[in-house]
C-alpha cells in the first residue's frame, strides 16, 4: 500500500518532509509526493513549473526509501482533480502488472485544511472506489466530520511555508534549514522565486 500526499509543492520544503515522515510511520506505507499540475482550489497559479517543482521533489525525497515522486498528474488534463490522477495511477498500475487488478490500494493524505474541501471535491463520491483517505493534522487542529475520512493522524508542528519560503527569496533572505540543501541550490541555480 502507498500513500499519495499531494500538493503545489512550490517549493517543497521541510514541513511536507516531516509530515511524510511522520505518516510513513504511523501508517507503515511508502509515500508518493504528487506534484499537482494545477490544483482546481488554489486561487494563484505556480510559480515554478510543475516539471521544476517535481525536479525539487525528487532532490529533497533522494536517499529516503519510504519516499517517492509520483509525477502522473504532469501528464493529465488540468486542472488536476484527484478523481482523475487516481483513475490514471490505477489504470497504469493495472497494466503494469498484468492486469491481474488486486494490486496496490491507495491512501490518500490530505492536510485538515484540504479535507474541509472535500465536500466540494470533483466526484468525491468516486473516492472510496480508489483510494482511503486519511487526514494528517497538527495538535488542535479542526477536523471535518466527513464520511469518506477513514482515519486521523497527528503529526508534528512545523511553521513553515511554501509562500514563507518565497517571500524570503523575494526578499533576498536565507531559507537554509527551512527546504533541504538540495532544494536551496535548484531554486539558486534557477533563479526561482525572486
Amino acid at each position: 500500500m502507498d500513500a499519495l500526499f499531494g500538493g503545489s509543492f512550490d517549493p517543497v520544503h521541510v514541513g511536507h518532509l516531516i509530515v511524510a515522515e511522520a505518516v510513513a510511520e504511523a501508517l507503515g506505507v511508502r509515500v508518493r509526493f504528487l506534484p499537482a499540475r494545477e490544483q482546481p482550489f488554489k486561487g494563484a497559479a505556480h510559480v515554478a513549473t510543475p516539471e521544476q517543482r517535481a525536479e525539487m521533489l525528487a532532490l529533497a525525497v533522494a536517499g529516503n526509501p519510504r519516499f517517492a515522486v509520483e509525477p502522473i498528474e504532469l501528464g493529465l488534463p488540468v486542472p488536476s482533480y484527484t478523481v482523475r490522477t487516481l483513475r490514471a495511477l490505477v489504470e497504469r498500475e493495472m497494466e503494469e502488472g498484468g492486469g491481474g487488478g488486486g494490486g496496490n490500494r491507495f491512501t490518500l493524505l490530505l492536510g485538515a485544511d484540504a479535507a474541509q474541501d472535500l465536500p466540494q471535491w470533483y466526484e468525491v463520491e468516486s473516492l472510496p472506489r480508489l483510494a482511503d483517505v486519511v487526514v494528517f493534522a497538527r495538535p488542535g487542529a479542526t477536523i471535518p466530520t466527513h464520511r469518506l475520512i477513514t482515519r486521523v493522524i497527528e503529526v508534528p508542528t512545523v511553521d513553515v511555508s511554501a509562500s514563507g519560503v518565497r517571500t524570503r527569496v523575494a526578499a533576498g533572505r536565507s531559507i537554509r534549514y527551512w527546504v533541504p540543501d538540495a532544494v536551496r541550490e535548484y531554486i539558486a541555480a534557477h533563479g526561482l522565486y525572486r
